[in-house]
């Protein structure tokens, strides 16, 4: 499939490229980052216009996040039954909260090019949250744009080896969001650690 996709690209450039930011943002097993790298490497060879094609990639980007949030905003029952059903997804979802929990904004901006893994499911999860659409949408394009800039920036630099960068990229983003739950897990031991202290402490003091 990932093959089949990358030879449109050059046929079909700007659609492809939409297309894929937009669908990766709904939790669709799209290579969007490969296919950006891939656009960016046609821009360098001049088949492309890389302000254009970064533009597109970002629009698709913005998009998939705004339906991704009204997805989750109307659809809170089906993520609840989406967290409960087990597997990966569900693991997702549930590192998804951790970070919206723990860093609200900045762990949208984050989601989107840090630990891009979760990227879809914080849209899930913010909008079912109903967190602020302002700043949903603040955060979230701010991401995309680190994002888009990225992917396109290196493809455009490296334009002859697009698949060594993909793998080294797409292994450091699974390496960062691990370490996004691991952080997570260990704030909300602290924070219960310290709130079964502090009812400790208040049932030893004298009345």
């Amino acid at each position: 499939m990932t093959g089949t996709l990358l030879e449109l690209v050059p046929a079909y450039g700007l659609y492809i490229i939409a297309a894929a930011t937009f669908l990766s943002c709904l939790a669709l097993p799209i290579p969007s980052s490969l296919i950006m790298l891939t656009g960016g490497a046609f821009a360098a060879s001049g088949d492309l216009a890389a302000s254009t094609t970064a533009a597109t990639a970002l629009a698709g980007a913005v998009l998939g996040d705004q339906a991704g949030y009204l997805i989750g905003r109307s659809g809170a029952s089906w993520l609840q039954r989406l967290t409960g059903a087990g597997g990966k997804p569900a693991s997702l979802v549930a590192r998804a909260q951790a970070l919206s929990n723990d860093w609200g904004g900045i762990g949208v901006f984050l989601s989107r090019w840090l630990f891009s893994p979760l990227g879809p499911y914080m849209n899930f999860v913010t909008g079912a949250a109903r967190m602020n659409w302002p700043r949903f949408t603040l955060w979230g394009a701010l991401g995309e744009i680190v994002w888009v800039s990225l992917y396109v920036g290196l493809g455009y630099a490296f334009a002859g080896q697009i698949e060594a960068v993909a793998d080294i990229a797409g292994n450091l983003s699974g390496v960062l969001a691990a370490g996004a739950v691991a952080v997570a897990l260990g704030l909300w031991l602290r924070a219960a650690m310290r709130a079964d202290r502090a009812h400790r402490d208040l049932r030893r003091a004298p009345p």
